[in-house]
């Protein structure tokens, strides 16, 4: 049984082996996964050790106090939060030892092909085709949108419709599709930062081998739900230290800038950091009930938090700094590869803030996934439910 005494001890001798100080960030990466020391509870050979998920604080504190480097997570997001525990869950083994290792060491960006211009918030009802070759491959056409990354990624997790016939949440299947491929093209979609962080994807003729199809053909909602409930772990739950996340320049300013402080808004502050604080710890909660098993619905409430309190501080950080607050620093059209929220100005944070109730699940959808799954209230009528996708109205 891989104890905390032994995670220490592998940790060093992975340090005594390849010194951060003369090893290449890529190479002691490469080395990290090897020795089960990337996620501690994932296999062994696929970067973990088999041991308990709560162990892998203790190799992270050995290493960060060497001074080792990480594998840029926040790049790495999708892959790492996303795809990464999709493909343990469904993959085969194959898929398993092709993907796991460059993605976690980052030589391999990935990207999320699920929303379309016609079927953003429900997204069972999408339309992109996947149709069967003689060969047994697939050739997929469709449109995605709102896909963060896809300007850098190598590859991308994708359900598309292979069966029109049956209703929208049955006859999806699951891939992973080559953004390099003949036929996918990928256009930039500015904004309100100015930025073009997400893009649009069009897919042409894609063709898709079968042995980059997860999980059952059909079963692709199933597999997609492992994605979508890690995703929002992933953005509602990650963590943080007190005053991390948006709650931190806010309050830093109020702080250092005594001018600028009212009444009003030294309550709306407290309330704010209580309710961050609070967030936090649940997120904290979250993590640890992850070590039992796999993510469940209460993420989408962490979500859905997330999302509202990010919107509420980046308000009360432009209102406390006054004209200040309406500044912004540049709007220059770029196409940068992470969100960097503490790394910008209060403007900044105020516009991206908006995307936070969109991404990762539309606040209302979210609202209505906690209502019904975890605090068990009666379904909204649904008449489309049992109706042939094909014959939906559109």
């Amino acid at each position: 049984m891989t104890d905390a005494a032994e995670l220490k001890r592998r940790t060093a001798e992975l340090l005594a082996a390849h010194p951060p100080a003369d090893t290449g960030p890529a190479d002691f990466l490469k080395a990290r996964f090897d020795a089960g020391l990337a996620w501690v509870h994932y296999p062994e050979g696929l970067g973990g050790l088999g041991a308990p998920r709560s162990l892998q604080v203790v190799v992270d504190a050995e290493l960060a106090a060497a001074g080792a480097p990480d594998n840029d997570p926040r790049r790495l997001g999708i892959g790492l939060g996303m795809a990464a525990p999709t493909i343990l869950k469904y993959g085969t083994e194959e898929q398993k030892q092709r993907f796991l290792r460059p993605l976690w060491v980052g030589e391999e960006v990935w990207c999320q092909l699920f929303s379309e211009p016609g079927a953003g918030s429900d997204l069972a009802a999408l339309g992109t085709r996947a149709v069967r070759e003689s060969g047994g491959g697939w050739v997929v056409n469709g449109q995605k949108v709102w896909t963060s990354s896809a300007h850098v990624a190598r590859w991308a997790i994708l359900i598309a419709r292979t069966d029109p016939d049956l209703p929208k949440h049955a006859g999806i299947t699951y891939f992973v599709c080559d953004m390099t491929d003949p036929g996918v093209e990928v256009r930039p979609l500015r904004q309100i930062t100015g930025e073009a962080e997400f893009n649009e994807v069009f897919l042409t003729d894609v063709r898709i081998p079968d042995s980059h199809r997860l999980g059952d053909v059909g079963d692709g909602w199933r597999v997609a739900q492992t994605t979508l409930m890690n995703e929002r772990v992933s953005i509602g739950g990650m963590r943080l230290p007190r005053e991390g996340g948006m709650i931190g320049p806010v309050s830093k300013t109020w702080r250092e800038r005594p001018e600028l402080r009212t009444h009003d808004l030294h309550q709306r502050l407290l309330k704010l950091w209580v309710e961050a604080e609070a967030a936090r710890l649940t997120g904290e909660r979250l993590r640890q009930q992850l070590v039992a098993g796999q993510p469940g619905y209460e993420g989408s409430g962490m979500k859905l938090a997330f999302a509202r309190l990010n919107q509420e501080i980046s308000g009360l950080e432009v209102e406390l700094r006054g004209e200040e607050g309406l500044l912004y620093d540049d709007w220059t059209m770029r196409r940068p590869e992470l969100v960097d929220f503490t790394g910008r100005d209060a403007g900044y944070r105020y516009l991206r803030s908006k995307g936070n109730s969109i991404e990762g699940g539309t606040s209302e959808v979210l609202l209505n996934i906690v209502a019904e799954r975890v605090l068990g209230l009666p379904s909204e009528p649904r008449t489309d439910k049992d109706v042939a996708w094909k014959d939906l109205a559109r």
